[in-house]
């Protein structure tokens, strides 16, 4: 299932606050250097991850329940997109939760795939980019405005 190009527009321009699932402290980590890209791109960033305390100066929370919760304390939004830097058998259960939380965007990183959690995700709703690199895309718009 191709990713609509104006889905990818949209998520990029109007979304604020990007949870990071799976988000990494180790430097050599995708997730840990595209967090920071969005962060120095003006993105509000959520690290959520269960095993680490903070990323990059940032408060790392342990699900999206609370990224979503400490999101709404601090400016009465939630997050507007999750980022997803996990395997593809994880995805049902963040969907589950993308849905249940009511975030708007869902964004699958490269290789993660999981056709059946995305189709859930967008019939309720939920615009999704699956098996592509939210970095890339935004390097590539900026270029090209």
């Amino acid at each position: 299932m191709a990713n609509d190009p104006a889905v990818i527009r949209e998520i990029l321009h109007n979304a604020r606050t990007i949870a990071v699932v799976g988000m990494s402290d180790k430097p050599w980590r995708a997730s840990h250097n595209i967090g920071r890209y969005l962060r120095e791109n003006g993105y509000r960033v959520l690290p959520v991850n269960p095993a680490l305390n903070e990323v990059l100066g940032m408060k790392c929370y342990p699900d999206l329940d609370a990224a979503q919760a400490a999101a709404k304390a601090e400016t009465g939004a939630g997050i507007d997109t999750v980022d997803v830097f996990r395997a593809s058998e994880f995805v049902p259960q963040i969907v589950d939760d993308v849905i249940r939380l009511g975030v708007s965007y869902l964004w699958l990183q490269d290789e993660v795939v999981h056709d059946e959690a995305v189709a859930r995700a967008r019939a309720a709703g939920v615009k999704c980019v699956q098996n592509d690199c939210i970095f890339r895309e935004h390097a590539r718009m900026a270029a090209e405005e």
